[in-house]
């Protein structure tokens, strides 16, 4: 990946689009970085500017985002290897929720709040973002089923806030 030939602006999703696909065709700029671990979610930083924000996560089943969003930036993700689950909430009833397999993509815009988790054994995903992270918003349901939002930091791992009980 030529990351000079990048504009020097904030990608729109369909660019985000672009890369990430991009880089799932270029396993040598992200193979060997891979790994797996049921106890903490694998994710390593490919590239960040001024820009763009591009990661590479490793998955298992056990491994979850939690429900977060994205803050101000919008973001693609190409499935490399495996499976991944993306799950939308919906008020009233249960998430909508699709796995994403090896050679697809999706992408989403910054008002989009989700829960991401492995669906297959030692899957793979890339992600790149617009503008770069720097704060995540985290959220949770208490007792009441009142949601509460918590700004992390991009680098931050992800993980369910709510009980067990409390994570569908």
């Amino acid at each position: 990946m030529d990351w000079t030939s990048l504009p020097p602006r904030n990608l729109e999703r369909s660019e985000l689009e672009e890369l990430v696909d991009q880089l799932a065709l270029e396993p040598e700029q992200w193979r060997a970085q891979i790994a797996f671990s049921d106890s903490k979610r694998h994710y390593i930083s490919l590239h960040r500017d001024d820009y763009v924000d591009v990661w590479l996560l490793c998955w298992t089943p056990v491994n979850d985002t939690g429900w977060h969003d994205h803050d101000i930036s919008s973001g693609a993700v190409h499935v490399v290897q495996g499976a991944v689950t993306d799950a939308s909430p919906r008020i009233g009833g249960e998430p909508v929720i699709r796995v994403v397999p090896a050679g697809r993509r999706f992408s989403f815009g910054p008002e989009r709040i989700h829960r991401m988790t492995g669906s297959e054994p030692d899957s793979v995903s890339i992600h790149a973002y617009s503008p770069p992270l720097w704060r995540l918003g985290q959220y949770a349901i208490d007792s009441d089923g009142v949601m509460q939002r918590t700004s992390v930091s991009y680098a931050e791992e992800l993980r369910p806030l709510e009980p067990e009980s409390l994570a569908s």
